[in-house]
């Protein structure tokens, strides 16, 4: 029985030496298949970090050079000139808020009893009195003018459409109308006095006009749409 169990360890004893051995045998192969692998990953992740890192250098360079244009930009006097061109003719097309010296004109309809078989027509403000007075403004040089809190540019329509008007294609506006203009006070208020003027046309229909001058005034900036059919950009 002692010999029996003997031979039984050295049986169990074998059996777990030699699958110790196989596993062994097993995983220094593995290693030694993949190591190559391995290498070749490295070498070639190797080269990728290499190339990002290029790329990267290449890529600072030349954030650097637009940088250091950019500050040349800055400082250059020329580009100082074109934006205050730039302001200038923003200010002239009406995209911006002035503030100046000026007049005030308000209109309003007759308040003139009609007479049997006169018509009322006469004595109510149309589009044609409005413009009357703002061209008038604009001939004695009037640098900015809104009507009833409107920009007034070189494209704004004014338009009857019954017993309003439309302004910058958009806007009824009924009257009362306040005209604001800025420029010189004097000027303007003695271009639409002139005898025989427009304001003497309009109060001989019994128009009720009013000119103050305003030593400051607000002419907001057109906050309208740009829109040209026919015109294009010069290039």
């Amino acid at each position: 029985m002692k010999i029996k169990s003997y031979y039984w360890i050295l049986l169990l004893f074998g059996v777990v030496t030699g699958f110790i051995l196989a596993v062994q045998f097993r995983v220094t192969q593995d290693i030694a298949e993949n190591a190559p692998m391995d290498l070749d990953r490295s070498l070639a992740l190797a080269e990728e970090l290499d190339k990002a890192r290029q790329s990267r250098n290449q890529l600072q360079a030349r954030v650097d050079e637009l940088r250091n244009q950019l500050d040349d930009a800055a400082t250059d006097p020329e580009l100082s000139k074109l934006k205050k061109d730039l302001e200038e003719a923003r200010q002239k097309a009406g995209m911006k808020e002035v503030q100046g010296a000026g007049v005030e004109v308000t209109l309003n309809d007759s308040s003139k009893e009609l007479q049997p078989g006169e018509n009322p027509n006469f004595y109510v403000l149309h589009d044609g009195d409005v413009l009357r007075v703002l061209n008038e403004l604009k001939a004695a040089g009037a640098q900015a003018i809104s009507l009833n809190g409107q920009r007034i540019i070189t494209t704004t329509e004014i338009r009857c459409i019954g017993p309003s008007i439309l302004v910058n294609k958009n806007q009824r506006l009924s009257p009362p109308f306040v005209i604001s203009a800025v420029g010189s006070p004097e000027t303007l208020s003695s271009a639409l006095k002139m005898k025989n003027g427009v304001i003497d046309y309009l109060q001989f229909w019994g128009i009720q006009v009013d000119v103050k001058k305003v030593d400051k005034l607000t002419i907001p900036a057109y906050t309208g749409s740009l829109v040209f059919d026919y015109a294009k950009p010069k290039t």
